[in-house]
């Protein structure tokens, strides 16, 4: 092994432009181009939240495929909100009686014709907000459960790249992509193909959009919780379930959201 000039690390027969510091770098203004966001679209969606919460709504969150992470990031994480609900795709047969085969293959996240029955599992109620994540913004899935969910009275709030969903064709029948249909859209700047890093005989790796929308999610979350502290209320926050007592401390909390919030694997 050889370093290169900025520190990364050339692996024999590699290239010196796909090193874990080259990732970091071009990370690096990624990262501060999401964040510029905060006085705009992170309010507007701070601002929204919060109010779904005050009305005793649950934030849904859904992505699928690698966009899944976001769900996970905002829907039973240590130090986040109670009131989510984390929907996945693999709840068509988890909860709705569908064939494991179902999930086999890869093809479902655009396949539109299960997204209402997803909807229906989720048992959202009237006051209850969407987060829906996709770094393209076209697959069929997301924009039909965008669809119904507007169709439905929910605020919708969208992620996703804006650079990668201006250069691809939708996927769902209507022709919509999902930042059709949102009340606030939040740029994760992913480049069009998520990956940064160039191979020296073409392709590129190592994504982005997993990274931005967790930090996304987190100003979001933030942003929530400035608002309730700041009128003096205490919001419903998870406590890690690795510490002591924080099983009880969670339970009870979800408790008032008994049938609402799902924590499934």
């Amino acid at each position: 092994m050889a370093s290169t000039e900025d520190g990364g690390t050339i692996v024999d027969g590699g290239s010196p432009g796909v090193s874990a510091q080259s990732f970091v770098q071009t990370l690096t203004p990624i990262m501060a181009a999401v964040t510029e966001q905060i006085d705009g679209p992170i309010q507007q969606a701070a601002d929204l939240m919060t109010a779904s919460l005050r009305k005793n709504g649950v934030i849904q969150a859904f992505g699928s495929g690698h966009s899944e992470a976001l769900a996970m990031e905002i829907a039973g994480r240590a130090g986040g909100l109670i009131a989510t609900n984390r929907i996945a795709l693999r709840d068509l047969v988890l909860l709705g009686g569908e064939s494991p085969e179902l999930l086999r293959g890869g093809e479902l996240e655009r396949d539109p014709s299960y997204s209402r029955k997803l909807y229906e599992l989720s048992a959202a109620r009237p006051g209850d907000l969407f987060v829906i994540a996709s770094n393209s913004g076209v697959n069929g899935s997301i924009v039909e459960l965008a669809t119904v969910v507007k169709e439905q009275g929910h605020p919708l709030i969208a992620i996703t790249s804006l650079q990668h969903t201006s250069g691809v064709t939708s996927r769902h029948p209507s022709g919509k992509k999902l930042i059709d249909f949102a009340d606030v859209v939040l740029d994760n700047h992913a480049p069009y193909g998520d990956s940064v890093l160039d191979l020296p005989d073409g392709g590129k790796v190592c994504a982005v959009s997993s990274i931005t929308a967790a930090l996304i999610a987190q100003m979001m979350v933030a942003e929530v919780l400035r608002r309730f502290t700041e009128a003096g209320e205490t919001p419903p926050v998870y406590l890690s379930a690795n510490i002591p007592g924080g099983d009880d401390h969670n339970h009870a909390l979800e408790a008032q959201y008994a049938g609402r919030i799902r924590r499934t694997a």
